[in-house]
């Protein structure tokens, strides 16, 4: 499942509310991540389910933000996620913070009553 040949129109990434309103202040996301593996976890609206179960699992503050890839401008590349991730899928990771300017939609993103997180759209 090679996505990096023909990338989707929009990304997705998950963050809490606080972080995308204070994000909203400051003009760019810059989660810890940045920092620490020098990019920004990104998905596609079809697997943002299997990093938000590893990471998120029961929250409910969750806000899943949709990118415009071209509004980034900062490289993004498609690389492999975790190894208990689908074996091929690839997740892209954004090399740079995520401007404000290229969130084009905003949505809660909440989990089933059992606290178990879907596929978006």
């Amino acid at each position: 499942m090679t996505q990096s040949a023909n990338p989707p129109g929009v990304l997705v990434h998950l963050c809490s509310a606080g972080d995308w309103a204070q994000a909203q202040v400051t003009g760019a996301l810059r989660p810890e991540s940045l920092n620490s593996v020098g990019f920004v976890h990104m998905s596609t609206p079809q697997q943002v389910h299997l990093p938000a179960n590893r990471l998120y699992r029961g929250c409910t503050d969750l806000v899943l933000l949709q990118v415009d890839p071209a509004k980034v401008g900062a490289p993004v590349r498609w690389e492999p996620g975790v190894p208990s991730d689908p074996e091929a899928m690839l997740f892209p990771h954004l090399y740079g913070p995520l401007p404000v300017d290229a969130v084009i939609g905003v949505s809660d993103y909440r989990p089933g009553p059992d606290g178990v997180f879907g596929p978006a759209g």
